[in-house]
């Protein structure tokens, strides 16, 4: 075994995802000496982009920005790294048979869109946005605090009780029983409160299933889809955008925000465990077998990896092992990345129409969706899966060649085991297939145009990015998996059972998306941590 590093760091951060990277911009602004660790030999985790085709770039796991807290965008100064963000102002869910429903952002167009399929559910719009944005303004304040313990008596603790409880108070009584239920609410429920029309209410309830191992009809349902909405671009809330040059732009601004402060990354460094002496973290050891030495460890990984794979259990309390190994990590999402040799046509869909620059949807009904989720949970790929489809290189020329087009599909159901044994290349190939097939019903000439195509299933996202069973949250957003009980009850304030390892990732509050909220809070709580550790 090799000698420890140069030196001692002040920080260790396992993975150079988005969030690891955000909580290591914070430290090294704080004046640490922060040392990131990848596994990969390239940095993003999640949110990058890659060149594995020709001329074209993919964002081959996440594939649009809006979660990205503008908080940390400022404070970090991503613009002024390079990083730059499009919006996209249309979107659509195409019909079996023909016709569309287009969403845009310009409010007059949206209700007359709205009103071609039902008037009253014009109508109604109104009311859903005012109902879900008003959850919205609840809930965002939360993102970038700390969440409270409700057993303990601590100054602290009563002081973010009493700020929850006050907010919560000043909704008025019948906000707050519309805010209990909607929490524990199916999509599906949430939506019939609203719109009569079915291919309205399956173009809202996407947003419900996207990432989750959950259907439109499950409980819980309504919040997954409200998470979707907490994001913003431009002060626009609920905004979309393309981040210039793919996702990979998020994280090469976080990297060069971090080395401006001092900080670095070191790749092709996968962690065989952390190192653990006298209850303490005191480093980390690669699977080279050389060990690095710092006095603080911070996780990037999910809470399953870090603790069933990385820490040696005697660390560990017995009840917290139990806690980590009945968390909800299930991967349910497949993504393909095709270059296509032009842009492909939707009869659908009226050519120069703003939708087809959005994100474009096959589901029109919330039937067609459930009986998708049912194909999951009988532990094979949806046999009509909801697609969400962008083009990106229709607003981002860097992401193709004059002329050619990368297109992203982002896919639900798709299981991370099969019922009928393990995935192969033969498995992987026909639910690729399967998923082109159903893009195909609504463009003719789609096949045609493809030139390559990277299909990825939930065990291929865990065994290339790190992320148990392919989740892409690190963890379900269930009410029994938020706030304080996120990821464990006792240790959602970013701490762990052993001194001086903490947690930074998706499996922490406030969960899953390239937000960097969980990296940002982890910071605070290490700086906090650490000037009294140095007091």
């Amino acid at each position: 075994m090799s000698q420890p590093g140069r030196q001692q760091h002040d920080v260790i951060v396992v993975g150079a995802g988005h969030n690891g990277l955000v909580a290591a911009c914070y430290l090294a602004r704080a004046g640490l000496d922060v040392l990131v660790v990848e596994r990969n030999d390239y940095i993003g985790g999640a949110a990058v982009s890659r060149n594995l085709f020709e001329d074209y770039t993919y964002s081959n796991c996440s594939y649009v920005c809006s979660l990205l807290r503008p908080e940390i965008m400022r404070a970090l100064e991503l613009p002024k790294h390079g990083l730059q963000i499009i919006p996209y102002d249309a979107g659509c869910t195409m019909m079996r048979g023909g016709g569309h429903l287009a969403l845009y952002d310009n409010h007059d167009a949206l209700r007359r869109e709205i009103s071609r399929h039902s008037p009253r559910d014009a109508e109604a719009y109104d009311r859903y946005s005012r109902d879900v944005m008003r959850q919205c303004k609840f809930i965002r304040p939360l993102l970038l605090r700390e969440p409270p313990d409700p057993t303990s008596f601590k100054p602290r603790d009563i002081r973010e009780l009493l700020y929850l409880g006050a907010r919560f108070h000043n909704m008025g009584e019948q906000r707050m029983y519309d805010t209990l239920r909607f929490w524990t609410m199916s999509a599906a429920d949430f939506l019939d409160e609203y719109f009569e029309s079915e291919i309205v209410k399956a173009h809202f309830a996407g947003s419900s299933i996207i990432g989750t191992a959950l259907g439109p009809r499950s409980p819980g349902s309504a919040y997954v889809l409200l998470h979707h909405y907490m994001g913003d671009i431009d002060e626009t809330v609920g905004a979309w955008g393309f981040a210039r040059g793919g996702m990979g732009s998020v994280t090469a601004a976080l990297t060069s925000s971090l080395r401006s402060s001092g900080g670095d990354v070191r790749v092709s460094a996968p962690v065989n465990r952390v190192v653990v002496r006298g209850g303490r973290a005191v480093g980390v050891e690669l699977e080279s077998g050389e060990q690095l030495s710092a006095r603080v460890v911070i996780s990037n990984m999910d809470v399953k990896r870090t603790f069933l794979n990385c820490v040696e259990p005697e660390h560990l309390p017995e009840e917290f092992l139990t806690a980590v190994q009945r968390f909800k990590i299930r991967g349910s999402s497949g993504k393909l990345n095709i270059a296509l040799g032009g842009l492909p046509t939707f009869p659908a869909i009226p050519a120069g129409c703003p939708a087809l620059r959005g994100d474009m949807h096959i589901t029109d009904t919330l039937e067609m969706m459930e009986r998708a989720y049912d194909d999951w949970k009988d532990g094979r790929w949806s046999r009509a899966p909801y697609v969400d489809m962008l083009i990106p290189s229709q607003i981002d020329p860097t992401m193709a060649a004059d002329g050619k087009h990368y297109m992203s599909v982002f896919v639900q159901y798709c299981p991370y085991e099969l019922a009928d044994g393990p995935w192969t290349d033969d498995k992987r190939q026909a639910f690729g297939n399967t998923v082109i097939d159903a893009i195909a019903e609504h463009s003719p000439d789609f096949k045609s145009l493809i030139r390559h195509a990277e299909i990825r299933t939930p065990w291929d996202i865990e065994r290339e990015v790190g992320l148990t069973e392919g989740n892409i949250f690190q963890g379900e957003l269930t009410m029994d998996q938020l706030l304080f009980n996120r990821p464990v009850p006792g240790y959602a304030q970013y701490r762990t059972p052993v001194r001086n390892l903490y947690l930074s990732g998706s499996s922490t509050h406030p969960g899953g998306g390239v937000m960097g909220a969980p990296g940002a809070n982890c910071a605070r709580r290490v700086i906090a941590d650490f000037g009294r550790a140095s007091a």
